[in-house]
C-alpha cells in the first residue's frame, strides 16, 4: 500500500526534498519580520499582534516538518552525504524560524517602544538580515543539482559563490547591529535599564537571523568539501 505521509513521499525520491521544503517554510516565516518592525515603529500594536500570529503559525509549521523529517530520515543513506550532516543543516535552518518567533514573542510580551532615532536603522537592518535568509534558501535549492553533479563542478562553484555573498552580507549586518547598539547605549540616561537590556537583546536576535543563515551556507560548504 502506498504511503500517504508527505515526508515518506518526499524521502522516496530524495532526502533533500523535505530539507528544501522546510527551508521554504522558514523563509516564509522570516519574511513577516519586516512587517512586524514596521508595525512597531508605526505604533500599530494591533498589526504587531496580527503579524506575530503569522510568524508563530509558520514557525509551528516548520517545527512539525522538522520533527517528522527527523523521525523518517533513514539511519543510513546511500548518498555522498552523512545523516548527521543533514540533521545539523536542518538544525541551522530551524534556528532561523525559532529566532523569528523569539523576536515576535518579545515584541508582544512587553512594551518595546522604539528609542528615538533607531526606527529607520532598524528597518534597514531587519531587511538586510532577511536578505541573508533568502540567499540561504537559494543555496538549499541547489541540493538536487549538487547531487546530480556529485557535489563537484559548476554547481559546486555556484554554491561557493553564493556562500561568499551570504558571508559578506552577514558581515554588513554585524556592522549595522553594532551601530544600533551604540545608538542604544548613547541613550542610556533617558531609558530604563530594563528597556536597554531588552532592546540590546532584540538587536542581537535580529542579527542572529543573518548569523544562522550564514551557518546554513557554511554547512553546505562543508557538504561540498566532503
Amino acid at each position: 500500500m502506498r504511503s500517504t505521509n508527505p515526508i515518506a513521499s518526499l524521502l522516496g525520491s530524495s532526502p533533500f526534498k523535505p530539507m528544501q521544503a522546510h527551508m521554504r517554510i522558514v523563509t516564509e516565516c522570516v519574511a513577516h519580520v519586516p512587517a512586524l518592525f514596521d508595525a512597531l515603529i508605526d505604533g500599530n500594536q494591533e498589526e504587531v499582534i496580527k503579524v506575530k500570529d503569522l510568524i508563530f503559525a509558520k514557525e509551528q509549521e516548520a517545527d512539525d516538518l522538522e520533527n517528522d523529517l527527523r523521525s523518517k530520515l533513514p539511519k543510513s543513506l546511500f548518498m555522498p552525504v552523512d545523516r548527521r550532516d543533514l540533521l545539523e543543516l536542518l538544525d541551522m535552518q530551524d534556528y532561523i524560524a525559532d529566532t523569528a518567533q523569539d523576536i515576535a514573542g518579545l515584541m508582544v510580551e512587553r512594551d518595546m517602544t522604539v528609542p528615538e532615532g533607531m526606527g529607520e536603522p532598524l528597518r534597514v537592518l531587519v531587511r538586510r538580515c532577511v536578505d541573508t535568509c533568502n540567499i540561504a534558501t537559494g543555496i538549499i535549492e541547489q541540493l538536487d543539482e549538487l547531487l546530480e553533479m556529485g557535489f563537484r563542478g559548476r554547481e559546486a562553484n555556484k554554491v561557493d559563490d553564493m556562500v561568499r555573498e551570504l558571508s559578506a552580507i552577514e558581515d554588513e549586518t554585524d556592522v549595522m547591529g553594532m551601530e544600533l547598539a551604540r545608538a542604544l547605549f548613547a541613550q542610556e540616561e533617558n531609558l530604563s535599564p530594563v528597556s536597554v537590556m531588552f532592546w540590546y537583546q532584540m538587536i542581537q536576535w535580529v542579527g542572529d537571523l543573518a548569523d544562522y543563515a550564514e551557518k546554513v551556507g557554511d554547512r553546505m560548504r562543508l557538504l561540498i568539501a566532503r
